[in-house]
Order: C-alpha cells, then structure tokens, then sequence
C-alpha cells in the first residue's frame, strides 16, 4: 500500500471566517487548502487535521474559549456538515458531527461557542439566515430565530464572555441582542437611528461591545444602547515622506520586511495617499484585549484603543502597518491588503493578522509599547505566501529546492528541508509556467507574452535570455538539463541550454497542448492536448513516433514510466488510460471525479493522482482493477501541478487555491525503500562577477572606513579620557568640600538630637505622673459606682424573692381549686353514666321482646309457603305432563320434516349442478359479450375512421371551392369595374346626346323664326346669315366632320368589346354553374350515404346492446327487458353487466359525434349561402340538403 504523510503546507485560506486563533502561546491554528493547520512558531513544526471526505470546501472555524475544541463548517456533497474535534488528543479526534438538520439551511458562514463550551452559536446563510442554539454534546436544537428577514448579509455571531444566554448578532442592517430563556431566544435591544452595515463586533465587558461598520465608524453598545462613536481617519504615517532621500535600492530577497520597514519612493507615497483617500476604511475586524481593543481601519492598518480612566470611552493609542515590500513590483500597493481577522495570543504578548491576499502577519505589543508617536509595522509570521492560484510547480536534482509561479504574478523558491522561503520576486506580467534546472540554478518562466530563461543567484532572481514565446502554458527542462521544451499554442518549441538556439519545433496537435514529459534518457518527448492526442516526438528526427488520439478527451496531464514504454494520460472522461504503441491498454475509472494531475515515482512502483475535487489518490503500479487507493483531503481546489523529488522522498502538490504541500510517500510493502544520496545536496550558489566585483570593492571600502574609524575613535577616547581626568578630578575636589560640610552638618544635627532627647524625656515624665494621677481619680470614682450598683443588686434580689414567693402560692391555690372542680366533673359524669345504663337495659329488654314476636310471625309465615309450595307443586307437574305429551307428538313431525329436508338437500344438489351449468353458459356467454364489445370498438374505429375521411374530404372540396371563389370573385371585380367605366361612357354619350337635341331644337325654333321672312328675301338673307354666324363657327367645319366619324367608330368598337365580353361572360357563368352544380350533388349524395351508414352503424350497436342485455337477463344478473323497453338513458344500477362508466362514455361520444356532424352542416351551408350572394351565381334548383331537425328527429326514432 502506498502512503502519503503531510508534512508541510505554504499556504492559507484567508475567506474562511475566524481564519486564525490561538491554541496555546506558541502554537496557531489557520486553514490551508482543505485542511486546519496547527503551527509551532518557534520549532516550526506543523500537524493537520484533515476536513471531511468529499468535502467542498471549509466556510468558518470557531475555537472553544477552554481551548479543547475546534468547530469547522463545510459543505460536503451540496449538504452543511458541522465537525467537532477534540484538539487535545493526539492527532485530533472527531467528537461531534452536526449533519441532520430539521429545518432549511444551506450552509454555516459563523459559528461561536459559549464561555462554559456546552452550546454552540451557528448562523446560516441567506434566505433562510437561521440562528441557531446548539446543546452540541447531544446534537440537540436549543433554540432557532431568523435573524433577517430581508436577505440581508450576516456576518459574525458570539456569545457574551460572562453569559451563556446572551448573544450578539452583526451583519448589513442588523445589531441584534438575544437572550435564551425558556427555549427560545428574544430579542433585548431596538435598533434606532440609521442602520449601519455592521462588518464586526468584539465584547469588551459582559455588557458592552464595539462594532465596526463599512463606513470606518465605531460604535461603542452598552446592554444594547450607543453610548460611544467615533470615526477612524484616513492617514499616512509621517517617517515614510521624511525619510525620502535615504531610499536604497536593495534587490535582496532572502531579507524580509522587518519591523523597520522600507521606505517607498514619493511618488508611490503620494499614489498611495490618493488611493487611501478614495475609499472609506473597512472595519472587517475587531479583537478585544485587557487594555482596550484593536481593529482594522482600512487597508494594511491595524488601530489599537486603549480605555479612558475614569471614563468609558476609549481613545486611539497606537497604529500598526502591514510594511511596504521592496520586491513586489508596485511596493505602494504591497500594504494595500484588508485585514480580515485579528487574534491576540493568550497573554496578549502577540498579535497575529490575516490578509485578503492569504497573508499572515505578527507583532510583539511591547513593541507597540516602544514605537510611541510613529506607527510600529507587522512582519511576516513565517514568510510571503502566494495569494492566487498558483500556475507552476518545478523542482531539482541537486537542491532541495521548489519552484512554483502564480497567476498573483510572483515566481517562488521554496526550500523543502528547511521549510523556509529561499527567493521570491513579482514581475509586470503573470507567469504560467515554471521548469527548474536539475542542478538548481537556472529556471526558465513562461509570461504571457515571452519565455524567459534566468539565473538563480544568491540574492535575485535574474533573466539572461529571452523568448518571444507568447502564452507559454507548460515549460519543462530535460532530465540532463541540456534540453528545454516550451509550448505555444499547439506547437512545442525545444531549445538548447548550451547554445541557447532553438534547435526543433514539433507540430501536430489541432488543439492547445496542455502538458509534456521527458523520458528518462530525454531522446523522446510526450505532449497530450486539449483535441484528445498523445504523441510520442522523437528528438532526434523532430517527428512522431507513436500517436493515440481521442476526441472524445481533453487532456489534462501525461508521464511516462521509468522504462519509457507505458504513457499515463488523464483527461475529462474520469479516467487514468495506459496507452502504449499507439493503444489504449487499460482505462482505469476515476470515480465520478475528473484527474487534473499524474505522476509516477521514478522506481515506476507508486503512482499519484490529484483529482479536480483537490485531493490526492496514491495507488501502487502495476495499477489496481479495484477501487484500491489511498485517497488524502489536500486542496480546496483543482491540483494544478503534482511532483516526485529524485529520491522519490517527497511528493509536492500545488492547486488553485494558492497552496503548496510537501508529503512524505513511502510503499507500506517495503517497495520503493529510500536511496541513499551518494552526494549531497549541494550548497554552491551563483554570484555574478560584477556583484563580486561590487561587494570586493565595497568591501574595501568599509575596510578603509573602518581603519579611518578606529583612529578617529582612538583619537576621540584619548581626547574623552583627558576631560573625563579633569572632569573627575574637579568633581573629587568637590565631593570632599560637600563631604566636610556635611560632616559638620551632622554634628550640628547630633547635638540637637541629645537635647531633644533630654526634653522629650523630660515630658514623658510629666505624662506618666498625669497619668497616675488620673488613674487614682478613676479608681475612686469606680468603686463608688461599685457600691451603689451592688446596693442596687441586693434590692433587686430581695424583689425576686418576694415575686417567686408570691408566684408559688398562686400555684399551690390553682392547684386546689383544679382538684375541687376535677371531682365535681366526675361525680356528674357518673351520675349521667347511671342514667344510660338504665336506659341500656330497657332498650335490650324491647330487642328481646321483639325478637320474640319475629320468630312467631316467622314461623307462620313458613307455615304459609309450605302451603302455596304444595299447591305450586301439583300445577307444574299437571303442566309438565301436557309438556311430555307435545313434545311425542313434535317428535313425529320432526321425522316428517327430517324426511323433507333430505328431499330438499337432493333439489339444492341438482340446482347447484344447474348453477354450475349456467356459469358455464355464462362464461361462454361472457366471452360471446367480450368479442362483441371488441365489435363494438371495431365500428366505433370504423365510424371514427369514417368520420376523419368525411372530414379530409369535406375540407379538401372546401379548400377547392373557396380558390375558385376567390378567382370567380376577382373575375367579377375586373367585369364589374369595365362594366362600371362603360356606364360612365354611356351616361356621358347620353349627356352630349341631350346637348345635342337642345341645340336642334333652339335651331329649329329659330329656323322657324326666319321662315317668317321667306317673303322679304333681304331680311331672310339676314336672318339667315344670323343663323349661321350663331350656330357655326368657321373653324370647327372640318372639325365636325370628323369628330362625327370618330365619334361613330369608337362607339361601334366599344359595343363589339362589350358584347364580346358579355357572350364570354355568359359562356363562363354557365359553365361554372354547371361545375358547382355537379360539385353540390356529389357532396351531398357522399354526406346522405354516410348519414345512412351512420344511422346503419347506431342501429347495429343498438341491437347488439339488446343482445347484451338479453344474454344478462338469461343468467339471471338482471330484470329481463325487451330491447324496446330498455330506456335510452338507463342508470348504471339497472344495468350490472356494463360498467356505468363505460356506458356513460358511450352517450357522451354519440352527443359529440352528432354535434360535430350539425356544426359540419351548418358551415355547408353558410358557405352555400355565401356563394349564393355571389353576382352571377344561382343554386340549383330542386336540390336542398336535408333539414338538419328533421335529421335528428329521424336519428331519436331510429334510436329510440
């Protein structure tokens, strides 16, 4: 079995919520990939505590305040889960697990436990937004509240420090106080004023709390009331714009930001400050400690307040930086990074921050202590760390070394035997890539817009060669180092490190290549890609050798065994394929996860696999055709790069959620046992000959200035010592004058002592013999006072003889007067006693006298029963022989019955062996009516079948009728118009016509008038001349000649165009008449036949419903009907041998038929009526469809 051990993790996962705490005063706990990370800081060792199979992913963490127990939310499977671990056991245990919910939630984004920890604060996410109180040893739901209502954000949830019934709720919009009582939690505050989105909240007593908001406000909340606020500024510290000129240009990366941070340029200073004055500070979080609080104010600012005396408000006493970073490529934006969370340490000796850029930073509060008046700097809990996914992962034969690359623009050198940071160094573009010499001393980086070959020296990180090789994916030297490849696109470029000339291209691939690998002795190259291909390059002749392509499969990464004869590939199918000579040899299922990353150990007997759900599968080759694999929680993300180191020790994996882990992997069969290292790792490291050059001669020079400073000192000493003589010499001369005045002083002091100790003495006398006379005063007074008090005493005593005397004799006279009463009382009560005996005696004397009288009337009242018993007697005996004599004579009938019913049992017998018969005939009768009703069905089909052609039919003729229709109707229009423009034509003929006999009458009258002169011929000359001057003109002579002509020829041609048109006109109509009328008769004849099957099919399924009911009324099942009498609308209880639902169906398809038959009817017809109303079309005559009610009155006969 193989096995992999974390061992160490680069890494953290800054959006889980609460991301780091204490467990102890050296040891934190953070999330790392899809694991909790406890850290050593000062032996630097690190142990997991892995998250739960399958899981998607962490969302908060929550410590318990007695520090025995972590709470971890995750999502596993699309479903919340709740883990518990006992962190005091070794390795941690899994206590608890929270995965059966009865109410809606999708996931736990805060969590909290109680000061005792016995409850558990959980709070969902929107829209349920569910606070929940957990008593979590027994998995039971204390209490649950929506916290909003309006899908609000919430963001933090804790319980009061003193209290495990209050808690306190923030989120956008929301401050609530709740209080658990009775099962349930109530609100106990009201929010007034404007709402704020509240982003954090720490409790500073058990009744107050701060809250910070996104605003850059603080509020300060006692028992749910404002009592304090302020607002954070926006500031630059000063030193950093003082100190411009003393800036040096250090490329040093192995030196860290420390306390004393680099000062920026000025202008990214004043970018800086521009940048900070745009936005509002953040106040993502808050911690409190014994003399105040901390909170984040804005990017890369950590305030401290500090409480007031006297007062309960709190002023800002220090501010804390992240530092700038001389080797991120723009330093003003490097402490640009919100603080998301904030932890003191135990004693409050240390304050740890995260970052949104997956950082960790650390301070010492003495050091805020010391730094009054400027801003103190975190520094780097262990070292930078990648904030983004990370691209590229590399590593060496002759140093311990990793190399990775980031999309955060950063190139990485990790050392994996000390754990510790080595280089770094952040560039303009992001790099993709990474591939580490074997001898640990160049590395080649792929940029998005050229390849880059660089030199790894003590300090820097430098590049000596570059290529224009844009969006280079996969890089990778060659196991000797002599060869590197690089991939652009779909081709796969190979250079040489010794000339540094690319020396191949290998193109083939149709689609991106995703990754290469080297055999082991490098004369072969493996690529696999995105368009489903491996391929097997020979680098010799720059060609394919072997080739296996499925389209199917995008690729993602492919190795190759020691022995360079079997290739793994792992793609998007979720599986891990074996393919050799140009085959698929084995497919091994991945389980319902896609592989993302493949390795093979370089003794070809383990074999890892990372998959896209960011665990890690180890599995021993020859590989499994079981599930057989040890399967490890790792990243929360896809594993983008997965590698062996030579010696096969470690495993290094690297994913997209910015992580790097380091395992150690051994077989558990005792295969793949540690080799020896014949050398060991080497310690040379490269120094550029300028550099030396540059450090020989600044050497030189602090040598010079050290020797001119030794003088110089030397010279300054003899010059101090010289004054420090005289200055020493001047002050003994002085101490001795002080010390003689002194001397003196204290003689002087001495015997004025001696006399105040003789009058002090003096008067210690006089008080003592004041006080002896005092006291002698007192004792006399005293025993005065004794005297009368004992006088007082004896009077009082002799008082208290008397009282007891007086006391006894009342006792002695009770004593008498209750001895004299108690004997009257007894003489009385006996004498009453005497009297009750008395009458005891009578009363006993009556019992017996009536006893005696009862004992008489008994014995005559027994005498009396005896008598009726004897009469009784004689009654019943006569009664019981008349009883004897009936039951002889029902003893005969019973024979006659017995024999009857013999009789009776032999008549049942042959009526069963009928019944028996008649079943028969009813299950044959029964199948009579089953292959009937199946007739039934069949003509029902054959009506439906019927129906549907009827009605292609009928449609298709319509569809026919209408187009010629519409023709006939535009052929009408078209003779309507000419018609209409000949009428026109007419009318004004007839018009000029009209003119025309006016004009000949006018004329004729005047020709009238002149015939008159026909005596006188000069005056009928005149009148003559008259005439013609007023009706002709001159010019229009010839005009009406021939407009007369013209007039005559037009009118001829119009009248043959219209009688033409006409005789067409009549010829066409006749004709379509004719075709209509042939059309009509034949749909009207198909409709009365198919009427008549119709009504043929009704009568049929009319007399076979008859049948039916005959055959049932011949078994008995039912009352026998004529078929005549049988109603049409008979109900289901009359009719046992049809269904009433089946019967109901019937009617209902019979009504629907005919109502589709009239609707079909009465659409003929109105379209009959229509082309009625058609100008030139007459209906035939003689010819009418069938009256639609007559048809149904003849169907109700027909069926009735």
């Amino acid at each position: 079995t193989v096995v992999a051990q974390s061992l160490h993790v680069f890494g953290l996962r800054s959006h889980v919520a609460n991301n780091i705490f204490f467990f102890d005063e050296q040891i934190i706990i953070f999330p790392s990939g899809n694991n909790c990370v406890k850290y050593n800081v000062d032996q630097k060792w690190q142990k997991f505590i892995p998250g739960s199979d399958k899981s998607q992913g962490m969302l908060a963490l929550s410590i318990s305040p007695n520090r025995r127990y972590l709470a971890i939310s995750e999502t596993v499977q699309e479903k919340p889960v709740i883990t518990i671990y006992e962190l005091s056991s070794i390795p941690c245990r899994k206590r608890k697990i929270l995965n059966n919910f009865d109410f809606p939630v999708q996931r736990f984004i805060s969590m909290a436990f109680s000061p005792d920890s016995k409850y558990l604060l959980t709070q969902t996410s929107p829209p349920e937004s569910n606070l929940v109180y957990w008593l979590w040893e027994k998995q039971k739901v204390m209490a649950i509240i929506r916290t909003d209502s309006q899908n609000n954000a919430v963001y933090q949830v804790s319980f009061n420090p003193q209290d495990n019934t209050q808690v306190c709720v923030t989120g956008n919009g929301i401050f609530k106080l709740l209080r658990f009582a009775e099962g349930t939690l109530k609100q106990t505050n009201i929010q007034r004023g404007e709402t704020q989105n509240y982003l954090a909240h720490t409790w500073v007593s058990d009744d107050k709390i701060i809250v910070g908001t996104d605003t850059g406000r603080l509020f300060l909340f006692e028992s749910g009331d404002q009592r304090w606020e302020t607002s954070i500024m926006v500031k630059e510290p000063s030193s950093e714009t003082k100190n411009l000129g003393k800036i040096q240009e250090s490329e040093s990366l192995i030196e860290f930001p420390t306390i004393s941070s680099p000062v920026p340029s000025y202008d990214q200073v004043m970018l800086a400050r521009s940048h900070s004055q745009l936005a509002m500070p953040q106040v993502f979080a808050t911690a409190a400690y014994s003399k105040g609080f901390a909170c984040s104010a804005g990017p890369g600012r950590v305030l401290l307040f500090e409480k007031m005396e006297e007062k309960d408000f709190y002023r800002e006493s220090r501010e804390i930086r992240i530092p700038l970073d001389p080797q991120s490529n723009e330093p003003s934006q490097s402490d640009k990074q919100d603080i998301l969370c904030l932890c003191f340490s135990p004693s409050e000796e240390t304050l740890i921050a995260s970052t949104s850029k997956n950082q960790l930073y650390s301070i010492a509060m003495s050091l805020t202590e010391i730094s009054k008046g400027e801003p103190a700097h975190f520094e780097y809990l262990m070292y930078p760390l990648h904030s983004a996914s990370i691209t590229g992962l590399a590593t060496c034969i002759r140093k311990p070394l990793i190399a990775t690359c980031s999309l955060d623009r950063s190139v990485r050198i990790w050392n994996y035997e000390s754990n510790t940071l080595e280089l770094f160094k952040e560039y303009q573009e992001e790099a993709y890539t990474i591939s580490l010499h074997p001898s640990g001393h160049f590395i080649v980086v792929g940029f998005a817009d050229k390849l880059r070959l660089m030199n790894l020296l003590i300090d820097d990180i430098r590049s000596f060669k570059e290529y224009s090789v844009r969006g280079c994916r996969e890089c990778s030297f060659s196991n000797g180092g002599h060869l590197f490849a690089a991939v652009s696109g779909n081709v796969i470029h190979v250079f040489t490190t010794t000339s540094l000339e690319n020396i191949s291209n290998l193109k083939g691939h149709t689609g991106k290549v995703r990754s290469i690998a080297w055999t082991a002795d490098d004369s072969k190259l493996i690529s696999c890609g995105t368009d489903g291909a491996v391929y097997e390059w020979s680098l010799s002749s720059g060609k394919r050798e072997t080739e296996c392509v499925l389209k199917s499969c995008s690729y993602n990464c492919v190795t190759v065994s020691p022995d360079a004869k079997i290739i793994f590939a792992v793609g998007s199918d979720q599986t891990l394929k074996e393919i050799a000579d140009s085959s698929v040899l084995r497919e091994i299922s991945a389980f319902d996860v896609v592989y993302t990353a493949v390795v093979i150990s370089h003794s070809g007997r383990m074999m890892f696999v990372g998959t896209s759900v960011g665990t890690i599968r180890a599995m021993k080759y020859p590989l499994p055709l079981q599930k057989e694999f040890n399967e490890y929680q790792a990243h929360a993300g896809p594993i983008t790069k997965m590698l062996l180191t030579f010696d096969d020790q470690f495993l290094l994996t690297v994913a997209e959620d910015g992580c790097l882990f380091t395992w150690k992997v051994f077989d558990k069969d005792g295969r793949g046992i540690k080799r020896e290292r014949e050398v060991g790792f080497a310690e040379e490291v490269l120094v550029t000959k300028t550099d030396m050059e540059e450090k020989a001669q600044i050497m030189l020079e602090l040598k010079t200035r050290v020797e001119e400073l030794k003088m110089e000192n030397e010279y300054q000493l003899r010059l101090k010592d010289m004054n420090y003589s005289e200055k020493i010499k001047e002050l003994t001369d002085k101490f001795l004058q002080e010390m003689e005045s002194l001397k003196t002083k204290n003689q002087v002091l001495r015997t004025e002592k001696e006399k105040q100790d003789v009058s002090h003495q003096e008067r210690i006398e006089d008080l003592l013999e004041k006080q002896n006379r005092e006291l002698q005063d007192l004792e006399c007074c005293n025993n005065q006072k004794l005297l009368l008090e004992y006088e007082k005493y004896q009077e009082l005593q002799l008082k208290s003889q008397r009282m007891q005397e007086e006391y006894e004799k009342q006792l002695r006279d009770n004593d008498e007067t209750k001895s004299q009463a108690l004997e009257e009382l007894t003489e009385f009560y006996e004498a009453k006693l005497q009297e009750k005996t008395t009458l005891l005696e009578e009363a006993q004397e009556d019992v017996r006298q009536q006893l005696r009288e009862f004992e008489e009337t008994k014995k005559q009242i027994e005498e009396d029963e005896d008598q009726e018993i004897q009469d009784i007697k004689t009654k019943y005996e006569k009664k019981l022989q008349d009883e004897k004599e009936s039951n002889l004579r029902l003893k005969g009938e019973t024979g006659i019955i017995r024999k009857k019913f013999s009789s009776l049992q032999k008549e049942i017998e042959e009526r069963t062996n009928d019944i028996e018969s008649l079943k028969g005939e009813q299950v044959k009768l029964q199948g009579v009516i089953k292959s009937l009703e199946k007739d039934i069905l069949g003509l029902k089909r054959e009506i439906q079948e019927r129906d549907e052609t009827i009605q292609d039919k009928m449609e298709a003729e319509l569809e026919r009728f209408h187009k010629q229709n519409v023709q006939l109707e535009l052929n009408i229009t078209e003779l309507w118009q000419k018609l209409r423009a000949t009428s026109q034509e007419m009318h004004r003929e007839r018009q000029k016509d009209r003119n025309l006999e006016a004009l000949v009458k006018r004329f004729k009258t005047d020709l009238h008038n002149c015939v008159a002169y026909i005596q006188e011929p000069r005056l009928l000359k005149e009148k003559v001349r008259a005439l013609f001057e007023k009706y002709v003109q001159r010019a229009d002579l010839v005009e009406i000649a021939g407009l007369n002509s013209d007039l005559q020829q037009e009118d001829a041609r119009q009248r043959e165009h219209l009688e033409r048109n006409l005789a067409a006109l009549k010829k066409k109509v006749v004709r379509e008449r004719g075709l209509h009328r042939t059309d009509h008769v034949r749909i009207m004849q198909e409709n009365v036949s198919l009427i008549k099957e119709i009504n043929e099919l009704r009568r049929e399924l009319k007399f076979t419903r008859s049948q039916v009911y005959d055959l049932e009324a011949a078994l008995k099942l039912t009352k026998k009907f004529r078929p005549q009498d049988v109603p049409e609308t008979v109900s289901g209880e009359d009719m046992p041998g049809v269904t009433p639902t089946m019967r109901l169906n019937e009617q209902e398809e019979t009504g629907r038929i005919i109502e589709m038959q009239r609707l079909e009817i009465q659409r003929l017809r109105d379209q009959i009526q229509e082309q009625e109303q058609v100008p030139g079309f007459h209906p035939l005559a003689g010819i009418r469809l069938p009256s639609l009610v007559q048809s149904e009155v003849d169907f109700e006969v027909q069926t009735n």
